[in-house]
């Protein structure tokens, strides 16, 4: 999500200082990029320090598909996540938006709204992101900033990790494979991956404050999804759904309530699923060729 935040964040007319621990993108104008591990407390704070940034976006965590759930990890983001907002707060930062998750709700209720579903997470990954939640937002109470938590859910899009489900279907279909799925009738919240950078940009953009939604709010079922994948490639007739089993602990249905993001925020998605499929597909097509 976070390399899709640069450009957004130049139209808005920020200077951009943006961190990253791998190699460095290719520079671009208004951007300063800085090889940084945030684990790193010590060099975090010196460039905390030397940039003395008015606003930040938090995006990293660890991530990776099968691990993330219960990885002690998490723990460690927590905890360099905190520094990170504390060296800001020190240095006169006036803004910040944190990523959340819709792992942070109870699952149970399906239609996740912020003012009024429960907060009951049962994995390690979602009770660190709502543990963060609850000392940032105690910290810009003591301090001068402002703070917004973008509770994201379904992302696809391109650089996606290719074990997630978009992408997995869209490489089996163009290695002319089956592409083996669960019976696909689980509802989900899907945003392209640009949209999604841009509503967390609007949000830090804001003077919105606390947990915000980052979703389309258009229910969809997997099966659909993988169908609408086959169509743009070509080869739905590769699709096999019930070729895998779902796992029992996966809600029926998961759904954003989108109201403070449309009309406190006033962000719109620009993609709707096909064209975010047919941008994704395209991605994966040149990327495997």
């Amino acid at each position: 999500i976070g390399r899709h935040c640069v450009l957004p964040l130049v139209a808005r007319g920020y200077r951009v200082h943006a961190i990253s621990s791998r190699v460095l993108p290719e520079e671009v104008s208004g951007v300063s990029w800085h090889r940084v591990d945030l684990m790193d407390a010590q060099r975090v704070s010196e460039l905390v320090a030397k940039i003395r940034p008015t606003h930040l976006l938090h995006l990293a965590w660890h991530t990776t598909p099968g691990e993330y759930w219960t990885s002690q990890e998490n723990i460690r983001w927590v905890q360099a996540s905190l520094s990170l907002v504390q060296q800001f707060a020190r240095h006169a930062g006036r803004r910040v938006v944190v990523a959340g998750t819709c792992a942070e709700y109870d699952w149970r209720y399906g239609f996740c709204s912020e003012a009024v579903t429960p907060l009951n997470p049962k994995t390690l990954y979602g009770v660190c992101k709502h543990s963060l939640r609850l000392v940032v937002a105690a910290l810009a109470r003591q301090t001068q900033l402002t703070f917004a938590w973008g509770r994201i859910f379904f992302v696809f899009g391109p650089h996606e990790h290719p074990a997630r489900f978009v992408p997995s279907v869209v490489r089996s279909l163009l290695r002319g494979e089956p592409a083996r799925c669960t019976h696909g009738n689980q509802i989900r919240d899907f945003l392209f991956v640009r949209d999604v950078a841009d509503a967390l940009v609007a949000l830090l953009d804001s003077s919105v404050s606390g947990p915000v939604n980052v979703a389309s709010g258009n229910p969809v079922a997997l099966r659909e999804v993988a169908w609408a994948i086959g169509r743009q490639a070509g080869r739905i007739d590769l699709i096999r759904l019930g070729a895998l089993p779902a796992p029992c602990s996966e809600p029926t249905i998961l759904l954003g309530e989108v109201g403070r993001l449309r009309d406190e925020v006033g962000w719109y998605p620009t993609y709707d699923l096909s064209t975010g499929l047919e941008e994704t597909v395209q991605w994966w097509k040149q990327k495997m060729e």
